[in-house]
């Protein structure tokens, strides 16, 4: 699906010097710059996840043993769904001491020590993702956010993009000089930016325990898109350049 382009246009009379990009360009007639966005949307092929174990114990040494014992068995239950090594990264590891404010003495009371464990892991089959995140659950993960949908190669959306939004600036150039009695519109400089590959959609980030899950979530992938911004700017012109 492609989406309309929106254009924001700002045109100047004056025959002076055009600016664009820190580069100055020579210029008889006026200019027109055009600013024009264009996405396509497309379906996406991979899946990113965020899984971590969090363990509490009275010792930093125990809660991190306990945690790093917990955390292994869920790397390996996610190898085990055939999820390769490389798409498997840790993101974080944290030790951290709990207090709780009791509020009859009125001060904060040491309750132990907090380990954390997170790894981001991409899923190229993105059919089995709600099958994953619940198995994940069942091996001990109890800190889970995501999945965010993404393109791998987003190239070719991004091409398609591209050439749709060159012919809209092309033919909103060309109305401007016919309608100010020019023979033509040329190129003087093109600007691009690459938007995300965004939105993505996201569950809410839950934590959880294997009793609490019974079945799969359901997950929709939906669309993604991949955009390209162009400014691009004009010089109205006459003669065999037009």
């Amino acid at each position: 699906m492609i989406r309309p382009a929106l254009l924001f246009i700002t045109a100047s009379a004056l025959a002076l010097p055009a600016q664009a990009a820190g580069v100055e360009i020579d210029a008889t007639g006026p200019v027109v710059e055009l600013n024009v966005f264009e996405s396509v949307s497309v379906a996406p092929d991979i899946a990113t996840i965020g899984a971590g174990v969090t363990t509490e114990a009275p010792s930093a040494t125990d809660a991190l043993q306990q945690n790093s014992a917990e955390m292994a068995k869920v790397i390996a239950r996610i190898k085990a769904l055939g999820i390769a090594e490389q798409d498997i990264q840790t993101t974080g590891i944290n030790l951290n001491a709990r207090y709780d404010y009791d509020q009859a003495s009125q001060r904060q009371v040491f309750r132990g020590y907090q380990a954390a464990n997170r790894v981001s892991v991409i899923l190229r089959q993105i059919g089995d993702t709600g099958r994953v995140l619940d198995a994940l659950v069942a091996a001990g993960v109890n800190d889970l956010n995501g999945p965010s949908f993404a393109i791998e190669n987003d190239d070719a959306a991004k091409d398609e993009a591209r050439k749709r939004a060159l012919e809209r600036a092309e033919a909103r150039a060309r109305a401007y000089a016919t309608q100010l009695g020019y023979g033509g519109a040329k190129v003087l400089a093109i600007n691009e930016t690459l938007t995300g590959r965004g939105p993505m959609p996201e569950m809410a980030m839950m934590r959880a325990s294997a009793d609490k899950v019974s079945a799969a979530p359901p997950v929709q992938p939906g669309m993604v898109q991949a955009g390209i911004s162009l400014t691009i700017t004009y010089e109205l012109v006459n003669g065999p350049g037009a």
